[in-house]
């Protein structure tokens, strides 16, 4: 291309890329004659993304418009039942440039936002009522302070006197990104801001919470202690009034999650994650609790895991999503007979579904072709898309694959191809989780951007993945190393044997449980040219102890699964280039794992370090980024430090590293 040509599409273009509109999250008033989601883009700066919210026309006719335009974004829109809309944000002022965020709302009436609730701790979450007037918003306070007041000067106190020392005396002590303690997550009424929740501990890390459409109760999670420094999360029922808390349901044996209240307020539907064992995968099942009754298992003979579940208004059946064969179509589930029937199933997935009078979804959809878009689906399932904003053209084409692994099961997989004829070189990009699978858009992990560097870019769903039934989990539980990985195999050389792959210029990428993938590739096969690992998993027994959730990852971890599953025995036969990538906030897979894979890979695998140090072993190392690389410049970097070095090792093209790493 030509210096001053513009690129053919934003994927050819970094900067082009970062600056694309990015759709996420949908609020829909309760008679559904509003509609609005968060818009984010790159600040003028370039230097980071912010988030704006912007109405839609629910019936799709007219252009979307901007509805806020605070320097530090906006977030976490929801509406009232009068209609108006609440949302979080932060606005500085005063002798405060980095205040937390507080509660505001825009009147539907017009006018400008006014502030709601400001708590010294924040405000993290909100539930309006869908008919009443209340509103509960999440926030936190320090475990000895007696109220709002008393919080803020502890806060003074631990901040002026420069103090981050917490003291724990339970687990789990991190989370994702950040520490946790010593402050507590409570939920709160609006009105008078009055604590519902008095003296949670961790009960409420991460609750899911719905709100009775006539305000009067709670139902949220309620994390409990549990054997072997684990905890499990359960259901309890909230009195407004009273304030008295009501277990409603305790499974010792399961996790329950995203509780959604009907909307007579007589029930609750609700997830159940099974406990894994060793030689069992969890599975994930609806169930309905109505009150003063057992709870029954809804979908317990529907190959599928739930992610998603909301009521139709007339409270007759619930709206929810499933992974499926690489896509996420929705579905109904009669609360009563528990069959199941499909709305929507085509070749894009579903989120964020939300229902408005008359039984009316709107919900976001996005595909490998498509990222995330706003529309209206009707009751016959025809789908409408609502005008947002304009949505790119991607440089190739998308297909499907399925080969055939060693055990005849059948392994699917996306295959992104440049355009044109002539065989390209082939990038196997193997998906995180391990339970998930590739079924919609990625920003961070995008292989758009890749094929047009002119790589066909092949995204299998291996044993585990989840989208194709239990019996397809279960194949590669406590087997990492084995069915997926032989599941991968399976997928790379039936996309070999295309014509328009170049099968002698292949390479292997991942992320999370991608990055192990990567990994145990690495010491098993000489195939690829080059290896890129992200945030990846390398000596198992050393994981199982230092992520944020040790508990949860013990239960399929014993000593054999990891003897038997973990790379680093494999050292000494890596002799593929590796591009090793981590952040240092990464408390999931911690920095530790990269620190000892980088060393290793330097002095013990079958192609170390040179006398003199060098090597073709490359470490891109993010001291400020997570399990993520969230910074807009971080991410450029990331893209430019893995293409120049698949070109080296692929291509056998000199690349230089970006001049802005020195």
């Amino acid at each position: 291309m030509a210096p001053d040509a513009s690129p053919a599409t934003p994927f050819e273009d970094l900067d082009s890329f970062l600056a694309l509109p990015r759709v996420a999250g949908l609020a829909v008033a309760p008679d559904g004659s509003r509609v609005v989601t968060t818009v984010t883009e790159l600040n003028d700066k370039r230097t980071e993304f912010v988030t704006a919210l912007w109405e839609l026309d629910p019936v799709g006719n007219g252009p979307a418009r901007r509805i806020t335009h605070g320097a530090k974004g906006e977030s976490s829109p929801a509406f009232t039942a009068d209609g108006d809309l609440l949302f979080l944000a932060a606005r500085p002022g005063g002798d405060d440039d980095s205040p937390p965020a507080s509660l505001w709302l825009l009147a539907r009436a017009g006018g400008e936002a006014v502030e709601v609730a400001a708590l010294p701790g924040g405000v993290t979450g909100v539930v309006p009522a869908r008919a009443g007037a209340l509103t509960v918003i999440a926030t936190s306070l320090l475990p000895s302070a007696t109220g709002i007041e008393e919080d803020r000067r502890l806060r003074d106190v631990r901040k002026q006197g420069k103090i981050s020392a917490v003291l724990h005396a339970g687990y789990p002590v991190r989370h994702w990104d950040h520490d946790l303690g010593p402050d507590q997550t409570h939920l709160f009424s609006v009105d008078g801001l009055r604590d519902l929740t008095p003296d949670p501990g961790g009960a409420l890390r991460d609750a899911h919470l719905d709100v009775s459409p006539d305000g009067t109760f709670v139902v949220t999670t309620w994390q409990v202690p549990a054997p072997g420094a684990a905890v499990r999360s359960t259901l309890v029922r909230i009195d407004v009034a009273t304030g008295q808390r009501t277990t409603i349901v305790d499974d010792p044996d399961a996790d329950l999650g995203s509780p959604a209240i009907s909307p007579d307020g007589t029930a609750v539907a609700y997830t159940r994650e099974s406990f894994s064992t060793p030689t069992h995968a969890p599975r994930i099942t609806l169930w309905l609790a109505r009150f003063g009754a057992p709870p029954v298992e809804l979908t317990g003979d529907w190959d599928r895991w739930p992610t998603s579940v909301t009521w139709a208004p007339d409270g007759a059946s619930l709206i929810v999503t499933a992974d499926q064969n690489g896509r996420g179509p929705v579905f109904v589930v009669d609360p009563v007979s528990a069959q199941v029937r499909t709305l929507v199933d085509d070749d894009y997935t579903y989120s964020d579904v939300r229902v408005g009078a008359g039984g009316v979804v709107f919900a976001l959809r996005s595909s490998y072709l498509t990222p995330p878009h706003p529309v209206r689906i009707d009751a016959a399932g025809v789908v409408t898309a609502l005008p947002c904003v304009p949505l790119p053209e991607v440089p190739g084409t998308l297909t499907e694959l399925t080969a055939v692994a060693e055990d005849g099961v059948s392994v699917r997989s996306w295959l992104a191809l440049p355009r044109g004829q002539d065989p390209a070189p082939l990038l196997l990009w193997i998906h995180g989780g391990p339970l998930a699978s590739w079924n919609a858009w990625h920003w961070r992990w995008n292989p758009w951007l890749m094929v047009a560097h002119g790589y066909a870019v092949l995204l299998p769903d291996p044993a585990l993945s989840t989208g194709y039934g239990q019996d397809f989990i279960q194949r590669g539980w406590g087997a990492w190393g084995f069915a997926p990985y032989t599941d991968l195999m399976a997928a790379t050389d039936a996309a070999c044997a295309l014509p328009r792959i170049g099968e002698t210029r292949t390479a292997a990428m991942g992320g999370s449980f991608g990055g192990y993938m990567a990994n145990w590739i690495a010491g098993h096969t000489d195939r690829f040219a080059a290896i890129v690992t992200h945030a990846s998993l390398w000596a198992l027994d050393q994981f199982g102890a230092t992520t944020d959730g040790g508990y949860w990852w013990a239960r399929e971890m014993t000593p054999e699964m990891t003897a038997a599953n973990s790379p680093h025995r494999f050292i000494a036969d890596i002799a593929t280039p590796m591009l090793v990538i981590h952040g240092d906030k990464d408390y999931r897979v911690p920095i530790g794992e990269a620190l000892r894979l980088w060393y290793e890979l330097l002095s013990a695998s079958a192609l170390p370090a040179a006398a003199d140090g060098s090597t073709a072993h490359r470490f891109l190392y993010f001291p400020s980024e997570n399990h993520w690389v969230l910074n807009p410049a971080h991410a450029k970097i990331w893209y430019q430090v893995v293409t120049a070095f698949l070109a080296c090792h692929v291509l056998g093209q000199d690349t230089e590293v970006p001049e802005t790493l020195g």
